[in-house]
């Protein structure tokens, strides 16, 4: 233990280095009334009046090595919106990689900038807005430095992209009416720039690139300065919606659908929106990718629903793994919709305080009563990156209430011997749940606890926590993947690089990740996870692989049915694996991800294989498969399962844009197919047409139903 500690030491120590910024480290915006063309073609007089920085420095593969590409960002501004002009040039032009084109893409594969945005200047939050050489479009809310990464969200902005034999060349448009930011004067927000050239494996940042930080960690960033007298325009925002579809059913009976509602968004200040719902409906939502459990605990699915997406890091708070606050309880019954009447949200900043609240009124639906669904949570910034909040939810019905209330603090510092990364906190949460006829005490034991501390660095990664989820503690309104547990983990991680060794970019190392589970209330031991990890890589070349060695035990006390008629015993069990993780680089025209799991599986044995590959026909046609086998031999039965999906891709251009996705796997007995076209008409505004259709495979392939909708949502702002 001693030489352990000593050797973690070192490492701390070792690795000390001064914050990675560059002059300048500031970005002056440049006012101008002309009007700019949104061609990519930077030719307006005001871009060569524009001063731009041309400091990025490589954060790979070369730390704090100059770029081998020049880049030029400049920002141009007016009263209502604010332009970047970016000159990537590139002396392989013919060599760039571009290949995806629709909203939302996934960047990981492409040449791209990357912009964060911090106009509340507070080292925590902002905006991400992502861009390639075919101009699609991404973006993102960005929460506490990264932690809170919200995909989903999609503001009003636009993009165009010029490729010519000196590279690609980009003019941005972001209206101020997209961000939040304080009724100030004069401005200073928080800023930093990527670079990403995929074929050199070359990443660029303006500030901060040491590989300790993200992009995303704002705090690390330069300033923009310049902006002065700006407005954010847009107060009230209309976003209506009409909805018409037919259902087909396999015994010739139609079903048709009409609705209609929509969203008000009032900004009650610069940084403070308000959101009422009516007839909320989510109709154009992909269809969740169902999962066959292998596990006695619950399954997780991830929210897909735009409504409830924007702004979720306002409401979030985890105490452990368990959510304190999970969207999905609401409208959502075992995958099926229940309708939403009304809501009410408020989220956003004031100061330094975030504030989210949220009100939902779901209807009545066969045996579920109409309920209110209600969160509060504020959270303060305090110190330089550090936070402490509080939440409370309440799910409401005639007959009965649930709720939960909670509190969390976070020490975040990234100056930690010298510049790294350190987390320091602890949160709690207690229900108290009342139903009517019902003299049992529901709030025993009824209260869940974690503290943790964090060390997400480079070269070393330290995790260590102890969690608490007593057997009592019901959040309706949350999700926790099991109860009546007390854990200990902790995890230790080395990457370490060597600059003069070939093929490698770095080696990853993990002698030790461990939870260790004990039964709240007996205080057996109920089951414990230690994984070590002897080899893992990243090449120069983008290839990764991981070889672990995997011991589980699990401890069931009652009999437990792991998938239909197959049943294990209750028992104490300790299963030995061992697991493969390889993946290709995603950048490549075909790429793919391999992970297998073999080995001992409570009364027998279990191979698993998983499967991923993506295909890229060109900038418009991409399409991946994917597929998991499951193959258990147990005492007098040996079974295998398979899941299998598919999507395709296809972009017509950065706003107009169509899919097809299907899934299938041997437990439902149903193939579930999901065809849609999402055309922008204008930014802010949609409209989806839609096919689903159900096939049963339990005896031959049988039509099910077929649902056609299609949905127009229209941005009216005042």
């Amino acid at each position: 233990m001693k030489q352990l500690f000593s050797f973690i030491l070192f490492f701390f120590t070792f690795f000390i280095a001064s914050a990675q910024h560059s002059k300048p480290d500031t970005l002056k915006a440049f006012y101008s009334e002309s009007k700019i063309k949104l061609d990519g073609k930077l030719d307006e007089a005001c871009w060569a009046n524009a001063i731009p920085i041309e400091n990025l420095t490589q954060r790979e593969q070369n730390e704090g090595e100059p770029a081998t590409e020049k880049t030029k960002i400049a920002v141009v501004y007016n009263t209502n919106k604010m332009y970047f002009g970016i000159w990537c040039y590139d002396s392989e032009p013919d060599k760039i990689s571009a290949q995806q084109m629709a909203r939302d893409f996934h960047w990981s594969s492409d040449d791209n900038i990357e912009i964060m945005i911090s106009p509340f200047n507070d080292n925590r939050n902002g905006y991400l807005f992502v861009t390639n050489p075919n101009g699609a479009m991404a973006d993102v809310q960005v929460g506490d430095e990264g932690k809170d990464f919200n995909m989903s969200w999609n503001g009003v902005w636009d993009v165009a992209v010029d490729r010519n034999e000196q590279g690609w060349f980009i003019e941005m448009v972001i209206p101020f009416s997209t961000l939040k930011f304080k009724k100030e004067s004069v401005q200073t927000w928080g800023i930093n720039f990527e670079r990403n050239i995929r074929r050199k494996k070359e990443q660029l940042m303006w500030q901060g690139w040491s590989r300790l930080y993200e992009l995303e960690k704002i705090s690390q960033g330069g300033k923009l300065v310049g902006l002065e007298n700006i407005k954010q325009g847009t107060k009230f925002e209309f976003n209506p919606y009409l909805l018409s579809g037919i259902e087909f059913q396999k015994d010739g009976n139609t079903d048709t659908t009409f609705k209609f509602g929509g969203e008000v968004n009032f900004d009650v200040t610069p940084t403070l929106k308000l959101n009422l719902s009516i007839n909320t409906d989510f109709a154009q939502v992909e269809s969740d990718r169902k999962q066959i459990n292998f596990t006695r605990f619950s399954l997780f699915y991830p929210e897909k629903r735009q409504f409830f997406l924007e702004g979720k890091n306002y409401n979030d708070m985890n105490v452990g793994r368990t959510r304190i606050f999970y969207s999905r309880r609401i409208g959502i019954d075992n995958h099926t919709e229940i309708p939403i009447i009304a809501g009410l949200r408020l989220f956003g900043k004031l100061n330094k305080t975030n504030i989210g609240l949220m009100s939902i009124q779901t209807a009545e639906k066969d045996s579920i009563a109409t309920t209110n669904y209600s969160v509060i949570r504020i959270k303060q910034d305090i110190f330089n990156q550090s936070s402490i909040g509080i939440i409370a939810t309440q799910k409401f019905t005639k007959d009965h209430y649930n709720r939960v209330y909670g509190s969390d603090f976070t020490y975040s510092t990234s100056e930690i011997f010298g510049d790294k990364n350190l987390l320091v906190g602890g949160s709690f949460a207690v229900s108290d749940t009342k139903t009517n006829n019902v003299s049992e005490d529901l709030n025993k034991d009824n209260l869940t606890y974690n503290v943790f501390l964090s060390y997400p660095n480079d070269v070393i990664e330290f995790d260590l926590g102890f969690t608490t989820v007593e057997k009592g503690f019901n959040p309706e309104m949350g999700f926790t993947y099991r109860n009546n547990y007390r854990m200990i983990y902790t995890e230790l991680q080395f990457n370490p690089r060597f600059k003069k060794l070939p093929f490698f970019r770095n080696f990853i190392f993990k002698p030790i990740d461990i939870n260790y589970y004990i039964n709240d209330e007996t205080n057996d031991l109920e089951s414990v996870f230690y994984e070590w990890r002897p080899l893992g890589f990243v090449t120069k070349s983008g290839e990764f692989m991981e070889l672990n060695v995997q011991h589980i035990f699990d401890h069931p006390t009652e009999d437990f049915e792991l998938i239909d008629d197959v049943i294990i015993p209750a028992g104490e069990y300790w299963d030995n694996r061992l697991e493969l993780l390889f993946s290709s680089f995603r950048g490549r025209k075909i790429s793919g991800a391999l992970e297998v799991n073999v080995g001992e599986f409570y009364t027998g044995n279990r191979q698993r294989f998983e499967l991923n590959t993506n295909f890229n026909i060109n900038r418009h046609l991409n399409f991946n498969v994917d597929w998991q086998r499951n193959y258990v031999q147990l005492p007098g039965k040996s079974f295998f399962t398979d899941e299998i999906g598919g999507r395709i891709d296809y972009a017509f251009n950065p706003k107009l844009q169509s899919s097809v996705y299907a899934q299938w796997n041997t437990e439902d007995d149903d193939i579930l197919i999901n065809y849609r076209i999402n055309w922008i008409p204008k930014i802010g505004s949609y409209f989806y047409f839609v096919i689903n259709q159900e096939f049963n495979t339990d005896n031959g392939i049988k039509l099910e139903r077929t649902t056609i909708m299609g949905k127009l949502i229209w941005r009216f702002a005042l």
